[in-house]
């Protein structure tokens, strides 16, 4: 990883700490698929690992018929209703978490086959216990990974001191979607995604401060950046990062024939790695592209631009105020160094802004907070790094303060959604606020209690 900028404090330690919260937050993963899209992402593993194909009318009935009532809507989408041209059932979800989990699935497997031999009676069918504890898992700990990533870049590629590049990786896990989707909802592509986006942007500055890199580190670009799109169609658009990077070293240097060679290698890397989801649209759409259900939701001039980032129902801001801030800083940090790297992590994220505001269900209605925002993490850690590295010394325990409010928020918002003290569906103002201050501390110590006693029976009741 990238050497810390002299006279820092060691990057190890703030690697430390980062490990050490990440093991007090794991007794929080919820080894559980319920929601349609996490079916969705588990049933490629399964189908594949198990069956051999992409077709997936049993794992869809295995969990409809575990939670019939819960799923009414899931089977009217995925189970009474066909892919036209190829007659299979649907699959909207993209495959790349099923590959990222499969070595964690594949162990899990033959510990499951191994505790048979020794006479248990656990099955292996690729549904019980140990096969989704071991995607859980495996979730939580590429969302780890990614975070590692993030601040290793912000104290390499970003400069930024210690404890600002530490604090604000912290904040950002814990104040902002990313932790419910590391712990509560951990089957969901979203902390493989902060992983695979990390990785790509992790790359593609190391690569872009040698301007010797050799061709095969560009590749490696390119394979991130289409193991990025596996994993989330959208998250494919970060590559604007690298092609922005070797352009303006091609026309710093003049050498267009490197260029050339470095881009001709990211792009076929990239394309390589995306294949296997354009040989699984070809089997479930027949054709190269996603199913016609899902393209005709999109309206390519982002008509809810502004509403996915401000509407207060469902906006970006309104569920994560930190991350307001963080965009805050990103601003900051471009007028002070307007140095290409910053400024190319700012198109990124609007390119993100753009693709969420042209999808017609932009208000996520249902899930916890803009959940497609999560990749974007690795983006807005270098606003709060650099604000944070702006902070005077002895206003830095303020700061942290006001850092801890914000994480409060997010903590408060799970704690409403998990025990359905709010409307899941959108956030009604004032009550949101209202709860947080007058039942969520209430209700605290028994949701605690239940969560880690009978989660099923809060699920179902409350605290």
């Amino acid at each position: 990883m990238s050497a810390a900028p002299p006279g820092a404090a060691p990057a190890w330690a703030g690697r430390r700490a980062l490990v050490l919260l990440f093991l007090l937050t794991l007794p929080l993963v919820t080894p559980k698929i319920r929601g349609a899209d996490e079916i969705e992402y588990f049933s490629y593993l399964r189908s594949l690992v198990f069956d051999h194909d992409v077709e997936f009318g049993n794992e869809y009935d295995r969990f409809y018929a575990a939670d019939p009532q819960g799923l009414a809507g899931f089977k009217a989408t995925f189970l009474d209703r066909r892919e036209t041209e190829t007659g299979r059932h649907i699959n909207f979800a993209p495959l790349g978490c099923a590959l990222l989990w499969a070595p964690f699935y594949l162990l899990a497997h033959a510990g499951v086959l191994a505790a048979r031999a020794l006479g248990a009676r656990v099955a292996a069918d690729g549904f019980s216990f140990p096969y989704v504890a071991a995607v859980c898992y495996g979730s939580a700990l590429y969302g780890l990974a990614g975070l590692l990533l993030v601040h290793d870049t912000l104290r390499g590629h970003g400069r930024m001191p210690e404890p600002a590049a530490t604090v604000s990786v912290a904040a950002l896990w814990l104040g902002t979607p990313l932790l419910y989707y590391m712990t509560l909802a951990p089957a969901f592509s979203h902390a493989p995604g902060v992983f695979a986006v990390a990785l790509l942007v992790w790359l593609s500055l190391r690569a872009a401060a040698r301007p010797h890199s050799p061709v095969w580190e560009w590749a490696a670009i390119g394979a991130a950046g289409g193991l990025a799109a596996l994993v989330r169609e959208q998250d494919g658009l970060f590559l604007i990062l690298t092609a922005g990077l070797l352009l303006h070293l091609a026309i710093a240097r003049r050498s267009w024939g490197a260029a050339l060679a470095r881009a001709i290698a990211m792009g076929s890397a990239a394309v390589l790695a995306f294949s296997p989801q354009l040989l699984a649209y070809r089997a479930l759409t027949g054709r190269f592209g996603p199913s016609r259900l899902v393209a005709r939701k999109m309206s390519w001039s982002s008509p809810h631009l502004l509403q996915v980032l401000f509407d207060p129902g469902h906006g970006l801001f309104a569920w994560s105020p930190l991350l307001l801030v963080a965009t805050g800083g990103l601003v900051y940090l471009v007028w002070r160094r307007r140095d290409l790297p910053v400024v190319l992590l700012a198109l990124a994220l609007l390119l993100q802004v753009w693709i969420n505001g042209a999808v017609q269900s932009w208000t996520q209605a249902g899930a916890f907070g803009s959940r497609r925002f999560v990749s974007s993490t690795p983006i807005f850690a270098w606003g709060l790094a650099a604000l944070l590295a702006a902070v005077p010394a002895r206003r830095f325990r303020l700061a942290a303060l006001a850092l801890a409010l914000l994480v409060w928020w997010n903590l408060g918002l799970m704690v409403q959604f998990g025990s359905r003290l709010m409307d899941r569906q959108r956030l009604e103002w004032p009550q949101v606020a209202v709860n947080q201050v007058s039942e969520v501390p209430r209700h605290l110590a028994r949701a605690a209690w239940l969560f880690f006693t009978d989660r099923e029976r809060l699920v179902r009741e409350g605290p």
